[in-house]
């Protein structure tokens, strides 16, 4: 999966906009538009990188005059000591650029890391790790790539992807006098798209309910593993099952050996912890302006970078 560079741009300029605005003062006060100097992007522990993309472009699209080297490329494993990039270029917009890149870095990295942990601990089932239809407002398609990045599957990129008949549907309408079977029968009935049947369900007898009534994928929610096994016994391959939770890395294994089809994690996708990437400016490699560079004009509250403001809410003259 490719994330299209318009969304990647918008998202570098949600991101430099609110840092400009409030918080690089310092670095524009300090360094000056004369300052030309080299930076790496240092990696500080294992895991698998991604997001050298919207890294790469994030300097560019702060100042185009910058020179970045990728050294590696999305779904690589790093260790401490690995250089993902190099970068030349003012330092000004270098450090500007950098908080950007390196918190993309760190973010999607460690969601990636995270994911590909599932996957292997599930090697050798027959059982497919996805997402769940949960994920951060406005960052769904940066998720998705998440996911796919760390070898699980994108099960679901919108809630327009399949019919999902959720538990509390099922306990109202049943309430109004109306079975399971007469409800996935009118989800069919009025499906101009053959769109899959997903019914949700938290018991035993509700599955086999669904299963009967046509369902198909029944999603096992707050189920124990036997009550799992039973499920995946009597409908005999002839329905997926899948499993939706914050599914940890202790207990996938074990819902994996149920034999369940789809595994589709959700915690993963909310919140996991960052990989530990770092900016490294080269004190030996910088000089007040740099040869065959152009210097950054002074008025300038910060380099070039398209459609932000400054501090004082202002446009900047490019």
């Amino acid at each position: 999966m490719h994330l299209p560079v318009e969304y990647i741009d918008a998202l570098i300029e949600v991101a430099l906009a609110r840092n400009i605005s409030y918080s690089e003062i310092d670095t524009v006060i300090l360094m000056g538009p004369r300052l030309h100097g080299k930076a790496s992007i240092l990696v500080k522990a294992e895991g698998i990188l991604a997001g050298s993309d919207i890294a790469k472009r994030s300097f560019l699209n702060v100042d185009p005059s910058l020179h970045v080297t990728m050294l590696m490329q999305d779904g690589v494993e790093v260790k401490p000591g690995d250089i993902v990039a190099t970068v030349s270029g003012f330092l000004v917009s270098i450090v500007i650029a950098g908080r950007v890149a390196i918190s993309f870095l760190q973010e999607l990295s460690g969601t990636v890391s995270q994911r590909a942990q599932h996957k292997i601990k599930t090697q050798g089932h027959e059982v497919n790790t996805t997402n769940t239809s949960r994920t951060t407002p406005g960052l769904s398609l940066l998720k998705e790539y998440e996911v796919g990045t760390g070898g699980n599957q994108n099960h679901l990129f919108h809630l327009g992807n399949s019919i999902l008949i959720k538990d509390n549907y099922l306990t109202a309408l049943r309430a109004l006098g109306i079975s399971s079977k007469d409800i996935i029968s009118r989800a069919k009935q009025n499906d101009l798209h053959g769109l899959k049947i997903e019914v949700e369900v938290n018991t035993v007898q509700a599955a086999l309910d669904a299963f009967k009534a046509g369902a198909d994928i029944i999603i096992l929610d707050n189920m124990s593993l036997e009550e799992m096994r039973r499920v995946v016994n009597f409908t005999s391959g002839q329905v997926k099952t899948k499993v939706s939770s914050g599914t940890i890395l202790d207990n996938i294994l074990a819902i994996a050996m149920a034999g369940v089809d789809i595994i589709s994690i959700g915690g993963v996708t909310q919140s996991s912890k960052a990989l530990e990437i770092t900016l490294e400016i080269e004190p030996e490699k910088f000089n007040l302006l740099g040869t065959g560079a152009k210097m950054l004009d002074n008025n300038l509250f910060y380099p070039p970078a398209k459609n932000l403001v400054n501090r004082k809410g202002q446009t900047p003259v490019l």
